[in-house]
């Protein structure tokens, strides 16, 4: 049994979703008489510069984070990160890049319609993660740690999507997930995390509420 509770940080909270891209400062430096050129110095001279006016916007569907905006995501990062801790699960994580057919195998070829999906230069079909539940499930697999199992993640997830207000291609989502507890332990462990968060950060039952529904009622309907 897999009890699961997760949080998606969308564009209502200002500032809370990271930048597409990094941007670094590197250093390169060669003998004198010869030494070794970087490919993007190399790419450099075989292409001529270009006169169009570069765009400072970010992609269509991500944002920049600013230092202000920064420090209000380390601040809830912090608070998740903490609620997780004290109640007994483990930090995890797993490359923002797969393989494709790890998302087509859980959800049918339809699912690729969402996908930041591409052919590398290596011939090999890969997506940026859409969701965190496919590569957990391939991690236990791969090792097959003994259960119970208690772990969180969170993890910066992409969907190519039509962008809305408060809905971009690019979003954190805080997962909690338990792995090999019968009955409804798990999943009142799960609530009870989220409820101690939301009471951490202020907000009480005048602000937020919590649903529960249930998959095996669904299917006698």
């Amino acid at each position: 049994m897999r009890a699961t509770c997760a949080m998606t940080l969308l564009a209502a909270v200002r500032g809370l979703t990271p930048p597409a891209r990094r941007h670094g400062v590197s250093c390169l430096s060669a003998a004198a008489g010869g030494g070794r050129a970087s490919a993007a110095v190399e790419q450099k001279k075989a292409r001529p510069a270009s006169t169009e006016k570069l765009d400072l916007a970010p992609p269509r569907g991500t944002r920049d984070v600013y230092p202000e905006d920064m420090r209000v995501r380390n601040w809830l990062f912090g608070k998740w990160r903490s609620t997780a801790k004290a109640f007994g699960f483990e930090e995890y994580d797993a490359p923002v890049l797969e393989n494709e057919a790890l998302y087509v195998r859980k959800a049918g070829e339809e699912v690729t319609q969402q996908l930041y999906n591409f052919e590398d230069k290596g011939g090999r079909r890969v997506a940026l993660r859409p969701e965190m539940t496919p590569s957990l499930a391939r991690m236990v697999m791969a090792r097959k740690p003994t259960p119970p199992l208690k772990w969180f993640s969170i993890p910066q997830c992409w969907r190519y999507e039509r962008t809305t207000r408060g809905r971009r291609r690019e979003h954190y989502q805080w997962n909690m997930d338990i792995w090999g507890v019968d009955g409804a332990a798990a999943e009142a462990e799960a609530l009870a995390a989220m409820v101690s968060f939301m009471e951490s950060v202020g907000l009480t039952s005048d602000d937020v509420g919590i649903k529960v529904n249930s998959r095996a009622v669904l299917a006698e309907l």
